[in-house]
């Protein structure tokens, strides 16, 4: 049976990965093990919107216009493709398997378009790139590109984790490498409230299971 994928209110994302390139692969959610149930980007619209959320655009950029439909579908399909490949990549390293070569590959050409698009600039802490938020359809995603080749090779790439409930992916920046959920605002409380019904559930049936045994 088809999923029916939810497509929710952008304010209802949480923002919990820790690092942008995660947030943006956090875009799309489900159960930890089970199908896309939950779409953040169905549209080059979309995509722009949730950037200016994160700061990545000009809040007040103009919609796109008519005229440029096809280039925003096309953009939009470039923005699905890199998210593929990011997911598949960082949910390998938070598994603890080898992400791979395909996506990295796609990744490292992603990487390169991207620095085309910056501006190493330099400031009173040293030198860091600078993307021209204005710089056309796919201007937001050369950051995200850019957090992402960051993330893999100057780390923490070893502290990323997957949420035991959902698809979200984090960094986990506990002291003992302990943490399991994305957020203990939701799936953490939902677990926690789930265990205690179990607990109650199991209680109920061995109290009865005793009465029965007593009669």
């Amino acid at each position: 049976m088809e999923t029916t994928v939810l497509r929710p209110p952008l304010n209802d994302l949480r923002i919990v990965g820790g690092n942008l390139a995660l947030d943006f692969v956090n875009t799309r959610a489900g159960p930890r093990h089970g199908a896309v149930d939950t779409e953040w980007l169905s549209s080059y619209e979309d995509f722009a919107a949730w950037s200016r959320r994160i700061g990545l655009a000009d809040p007040g950029a103009r919609p796109v216009d008519p005229a440029q439909r096809p280039a925003a579908d096309a953009a939009f399909a470039r923005v699905q493709a890199c998210r593929d490949d990011m997911y598949e990549t960082f949910l390998a390293f938070a598994d603890g398997s080898a992400p791979p070569d395909p996506a990295l590959r796609r990744m490292q050409l992603a990487y390169l378009e991207a620095l085309a698009h910056g501006q190493l600039a330099s400031d009173t802490d040293g030198c860091a790139w600078r993307w021209d938020s204005g710089g056309g359809l796919l201007a937001p995603l050369w950051p995200i590109v850019a957090a992402a080749v960051e993330l893999l090779t100057n780390g923490p790439a070893g502290h990323i984790k997957p949420c035991h409930a959902c698809r979200f992916l984090f960094i986990d920046h506990s002291k003992n490498g302990s943490r399991r959920w994305c957020s203990m605002e939701d799936c953490g409380q939902a677990a926690k409230i789930a265990r205690y019904l179990q607990r109650r559930s199991d209680a109920r049936t061995n109290s009865g299971v005793g009465t029965s045994d007593l009669g």
